[in-house]
């Protein structure tokens, strides 16, 4: 997939997103490296015949000042230091993005992908694209989430099988797959998604007839899997 033909971008309006952002503002992470904040972990089990196990460590962080109201959103939100981590990471890491959910046709398989409300959608012709209408945006691996459905999935490959369409035993519909010019990433079909967070949409046709030649001047579509 690669080259944009002159005249090829088409953009339409969508839905309105629903009101979907990530979680609240996150904190500064700042001050003394003696803070300790965070859940105890319960305390190893101890094997017979085996030497003493030490102590769980502490969650530490450089909070400084921010240290007591780390602790006390910790413990308002019921969450380990690790999840109230994840949470300050996905603020910054998802800024300015909605969180799609969407899955085939027989529910079988679903998923959550973090990416922009307005989809900039790839419209390739090779020869498996053309065939199975493999419209599709591009996200990054860490922006994708497989909700349920591995064990119900499984995967097409052909010629360098470096692409892995992924589809449902069930039911047949691709609804994600692995493309070849982003391995590193996502292919997501937008008629997957679930109703009310698309604002609008930009299709670019893709010469995937002559895919070496495309991606090679292609400025931006391997870019779009990288965080």
């Amino acid at each position: 997939m690669g080259k944009t033909k002159a005249g090829s971008a088409r953009k339409s309006r969508g839905r309105s997103p629903a009101a979907a952002s990530p979680a609240a503002a996150a904190r500064s992470l700042r001050g003394k490296e003696s803070s300790r904040v965070g859940k105890k972990p319960a305390a190893p089990r101890e094997r017979p015949g085996e030497p003493p196990l030490p102590p769980p460590a502490f969650c530490l962080f450089d909070l400084g000042a921010q240290g007591e109201r780390w602790v006390k959103f910790q413990e308002r939100q019921s969450l380990t230091c690790e999840e109230a981590a994840r949470l300050l990471l996905d603020t910054f890491e998802y800024r300015g993005l909605v969180k799609h959910t969407g899955g085939c046709h027989c529910g079988a398989v679903r998923f959550e992908v973090w990416a922009s409300t307005d989809l900039h959608i790839f419209d390739c012709n090779c020869s498996i694209c053309i065939k199975k209408q493999n419209r599709h945006f591009i996200v990054p691996a860490s922006h994708f989430k497989l909700l349920k459905g591995a064990d119900n999935i499984t995967t097409y490959t052909f010629n360098t099988h470096r692409a892995q369409h992924t589809f449902c035993k069930t039911c047949g519909v691709q609804s994600f797959y692995t493309p070849r010019s982003n391995p590193d990433g996502y292919g997501i079909a937008p008629h997957c998604l679930d109703e009310g967070t698309v604002r609008s949409t930009i299709m670019e046709e893709i010469n995937g007839k002559e895919w070496e030649k495309a991606m090679k001047e292609h400025k931006t579509i391997r870019s779009m899997s990288k965080p």
